[in-house]
């Protein structure tokens, strides 16, 4: 009897649909009504890209599946020196296809909205005093060289430095591959335990930090009428060269319906400062129209920042015992200097491979 593995043809029930889907929106991105709508274009273009993917893997799936199926009926019939061949490909094939239908599983799973966009993130210090502001440096110093890593692009777009080098709160802009599927886990408290540069009796303290992780909004994903907003312009301070205080270059921009205020004032340029001030705006408005459609506005936002309370922490960073706990997976790594060195992959990866495995439960 021919050997037997775990695939079941259901798995790719879908797949003819979803070629006819892929072949509709491909000619529909040749349409010139649909490529004068930037909007609309964008979104098909998104799709398409996510069709494309589950359709190559869906392929090949079908492919291996007939392979098998080929060599199985081959085996009944083998002897010697071809049946142990034909055994040895129906062993690969069923491992590639228990791979690939794991893959195409995932594929077929709801899309994630913000998948393919890049990421605004904001620290800021919060309980702790200037360890939390330190505290807050650092991680942004983790995510810098997590960036390099990854070969993103890291922009800061506004920072408030703290007395003794350290940051109230950082503003800045990820742009590269999987930057929201891996970055969106980092939003919430972060909490450090250490004995702080200010702590003259060695003793172990305990602050946090608050991440925020915004998905970036293009302009057409969100229309910010002109009347909406107020803009202000006001003198620069801190760091940053003499025109802090002789040019009105910051500018805070207020946008009266959501009641969301953002400033910048790191650029010297009032135009670079507006520009900037309102990606963050724009970037704020998306995520308060996605939780709004989710019915969750607030408590999402919530769940994000909390209060920055050191109770309410996603992850805690042990420098006593070089150690980093992610709470809501029980994730424990004795690796905390090269976690802030930049190595956030394990954390990263564990985080992802979790939020998969709840999904396909869910749709099971």
């Amino acid at each position: 009897m021919a050997p037997s593995g775990p695939y079941s043809g259901r798995v790719l029930d879908r797949l003819d649909t979803l070629l006819s889907e892929h072949a509709e929106v491909e000619a529909r991105l040749a349409d010139p009504s649909i490529v004068g709508d930037q909007k609309r274009f964008i979104q098909m273009s998104r799709r398409y890209s996510e069709l494309t993917k589950v359709v190559e893997v869906g392929l090949a799936l079908r492919s291996r599946a007939e392979d098998l199926e080929v060599a199985q009926e081959m085996f009944t019939d083998a002897e010697g020196d071809d049946r142990e061949e034909l055994r040895t490909e129906i062993n690969e094939a069923n491992d590639d296809i228990e791979r690939l239908e794991q893959e195409f599983r995932l594929l077929l799973l709801p899309p994630d909205p913000n998948a393919g966009r890049n990421v605004i993130m904001e620290i800021r210090g919060a309980e702790g005093g200037e360890e939390a502001n330190l505290f807050a440096r650092d991680l942004f110093e983790m995510y810098q060289a997590y960036a390099s890593n990854k070969g993103w692009k890291l922009e800061v777009l506004s920072s408030q430095p703290s007395d003794m080098g350290g940051f109230t709160d950082i503003t800045f802009r990820l742009a590269g591959e999987e930057v929201w599927p891996r970055m969106k886990f980092e939003a919430g408290v972060h909490r450090v335990q250490r004995v702080p540069v200010t702590e003259s009796q060695g003793r172990v303290h305990t602050s946090s930090a608050t991440l925020t992780v915004l998905p970036e909004a293009d302009e057409v994903d969100v229309d910010i009428d002109p009347g909406d907003i107020q803009v202000d312009t006001f003198r620069a301070s801190g760091a940053g060269g003499q025109h802090v205080n002789k040019t009105e270059s910051a500018i805070r921009i207020t946008h009266h319906p959501s009641g969301l205020v953002v400033s910048m004032q790191d650029e010297k340029s009032q135009l670079q400062n507006r520009l900037r001030a309102m990606a963050v705006l724009r970037s704020r408005l998306l995520q308060l129209e996605q939780d709004k459609a989710a019915a969750e506005a607030s408590a999402q936002r919530k769940d994000q920042t909390g209060s920055g309370g050191r109770s309410e922490k996603i992850r805690t960073y042990n420098f006593k015992e070089n150690r980093v706990t992610d709470h809501r997976i029980g994730l424990t790594l004795h690796q905390l200097d090269k976690v802030l060195a930049g190595e956030l992959a394990p954390v990263s990866d564990a985080l992802i491979l979790d939020e998969r495995a709840r999904q396909l439960a869910d749709e099971q």
